[in-house]
């Protein structure tokens, strides 16, 4: 199993390219099963989860044709139609996103027969909400005694569903069925994510009718057939804040280009909490300096701040494990409260381990104080944003580190080794 062994304390300063958001690029390589004309996706991340959807895609007959490092070419097969039972179980269950193959399959195939998705193991992360929005529009959803999970579509037809939770791979999945149904389809609490915009604005390439792009109340007309299209994958805002905590957090200055800077004003408010800002540098970069306040705010009757998660436009689940290792280097006290996921908040061990001043509240809240010295460690990496989070850690800590597991980190960050030996970080991936 491969792993990183990096040697920290160095200030890392230079540029780097953001690369195409790994949640738009899920579900917009679920979505080409909408379709059997061509469909080209460019900006696709070179990451293990593509890799891993596009085998699935060519397991259902779909054909992939690479048309540059970042520019993919998909073409649709009348294989989708038949029973599909042979998904190859080991590549299901490595990531969660093969659960966005049931909408178009319901739609489509109408039939689908899934093994339970893998992915991160972050807390209990439900399906009943793919389930009631599936079963609104005709579905039978069942989940066999082995385990499976079991898609039965006749007519579906479009109607009013109001999702239990503003899940962003339910609201996708409802989405790409909705999409091809008979009518008029409503989902209220939608999720509005970048890449859930990502995905409505690719369908409506396709030729889908769909309002209420950005918001949390989706409208759909469904349409008898859709069209192949090119489309652009936008910039990774959760790559960006991982960049931007990078830089905080070893005291250096990075430049980072290819951003949407209209996704940022909830990341921006979170790090300035704790004393770290950037600077604007065009339309799409955006510079960390050197010299920040490096000072955690306190509310303003005097006591303790908190970051906490929330959906879109709230500050990201996925960034949390970041800022959380960035306020260890600040100097104050800040409560950090992760609302959706009651194990993500156990990496913490390992930070305590390098020396980090953290108390565990329990499995939602951390109290960390800051600044603390932190000492090299071996450490595995436990999920995509964890994992970075260690490799952020180990960076600005004396010492070397040896970080295991180093999967988790590439289903979810493209070239990292690369970029960040760019930027003067002394890391080797050793296989």
């Amino acid at each position: 199993m491969a792993s990183y062994v990096i040697t920290g304390g160095k200030p890392l300063s230079g540029s780097i390219e953001i690369s195409g958001n790994k949640n738009a690029a899920l579900p917009c390589l679920a979505a080409t099963l909408l379709t059997d004309e061509p469909v080209i996706l460019k900006n696709i991340p070179e990451i293990e989860d593509v890799g891993a959807m596009l085998m699935l895609l060519e397991s259902l007959g779909s054909e992939i044709e690479t048309l540059d490092r970042h520019k993919i070419k998909i073409t649709g097969n009348r294989k989708n139609s038949l029973p599909l039972e042979s998904l190859p179980v080991e590549i299901v269950d490595s990531i969660r996103a093969s659960i966005l193959l049931a909408g178009p399959l319901a739609v489509r195939a109408k039939y689908v027969s899934l093994p339970p998705p893998g992915g991160d193991v972050i807390g209990y992360r439900r399906l009943d909400t793919h389930f009631l929005g599936l079963e609104a529009l005709g579905c039978t959803c069942t989940i066999t005694p082995e385990g499976r999970l079991e898609v039965v579509a006749g007519k579906l037809k479009g109607t009013t569903i109001f999702l239990d939770e503003a899940s962003v791979t339910a609201t996708e999945n409802v989405l790409m069925a909705s999409v091809l149904c008979e009518g008029i389809t409503v989902i209220s609490n939608a999720a509005c994510e970048p890449h859930v915009q990502d995905l409505c604005n690719m369908l409506v390439a396709m030729g889908a009718n769909i309002s209420g792009i950005g918001s949390n109340l989706l409208t759909i007309e469904g349409v008898a057939t859709l069209s192949g299209c090119t489309f652009t994958i936008g910039s990774d805002y959760m790559e960006v804040g991982s960049y931007i905590g990078l830089a905080a957090a070893t005291g250096g200055e990075l430049e980072l280009k290819g951003v949407n800077i209209k996704h940022l004003p909830m990341i921006q408010m979170g790090f300035k909490r704790i004393g770290v800002e950037w600077i604007k540098n065009g339309p799409d970069s955006i510079i960390v300096p050197t010299v920040q306040s490096r000072v955690i705010k306190r509310a303003l009757d005097g006591g303790t701040s908190k970051i906490d998660d929330a959906p879109w436009p709230g500050f990201p689940a996925d960034l949390l494990s970041i800022i959380t290792v960035v306020s260890t280097q600040m100097k104050g006290t800040i409560l950090i409260h992760e609302k959706m996921y009651e194990t993500r908040m156990f990496f913490i061990d390992w930070l305590v381990r390098m020396g980090a001043d953290i108390i565990l509240c329990d499995p939602h809240r951390a109290v960390i104080n800051g600044p603390s010295r932190l000492k090299g460690a071996n450490l595995t990496s436990p999920d995509v944003r964890a994992g970075m989070a260690l490799v952020i850690a180990a960076l600005c800590a004396d010492g070397v580190s040896t970080i295991q597991n180093i999967y988790q980190i590439e289903r979810g960050y493209e070239r990292l080794e690369e970029k960040l030996l760019g930027v003067g970080a002394l890391i080797t991936r050793v296989r």
